[in-house]
């Protein structure tokens, strides 16, 4: 019952949304030819999720949400430039998890790619990234224990960072 995703999920997937969403990526990274995508992949738009996304835009809107989202606006359009904690970004930017129309809400979701943010556990999410690429821990998560703000943590120092 745990979602693990890299960076997050756009307020309007839910998790079986975010399942196909992938799915396609991974579709495309094992077909005939890979590098064409490969070669698109790069860049920041589009912005904001709508079904009618075709093609490369479509894709690489999937790649970004998975791989770079740490802050949405209120639309649900991705800001993908700051990457401060929360409480640096611009004031029309919040915290993918606090969309108050998110449709991943209640599930239990485990992710990273926020080394500013670090260990944060609300109510159905946690993010493990602590910084040890930069000096700072490497956090884990049993997944076997209690879930949300009771979640079973274990930290050890990262000393050396690259």
């Amino acid at each position: 019952d745990w979602t693990l995703v890299h960076a997050g999920l756009p307020p309007q997937w839910d998790v079986a949304t975010a399942l196909e969403r992938a799915h396609e990526v991974e579709a495309v990274l094992a077909g005939p030819d890979p590098a064409a995508f490969l070669a698109e992949m790069f860049g920041g738009k589009p912005g904001r999720w709508h079904d009618d996304l075709a093609g490369q835009d479509r894709l690489r809107y999937i790649v970004n949400a998975f791989t770079r989202m740490r802050y949405v606006r209120a639309d649900g359009s991705l800001a993908l430039k700051p990457n401060g904690a929360p409480g640096t970004q611009p004031d029309d930017c919040l915290p993918w998890y606090d969309h108050p129309e998110r449709a991943s809400r209640g599930r239990s979701i485990v992710f990273g790619h926020w080394s500013t943010l670090g260990l944060h556990r609300g109510p159905d999410t946690i993010c493990l990234d602590s910084g040890c690429l930069w000096g700072g821990e490497m956090t884990a998560l049993n997944l076997d224990g209690p879930r949300g703000r009771d979640a079973v943590i274990t930290r050890v120092p990262c000393p050396g960072f690259r």
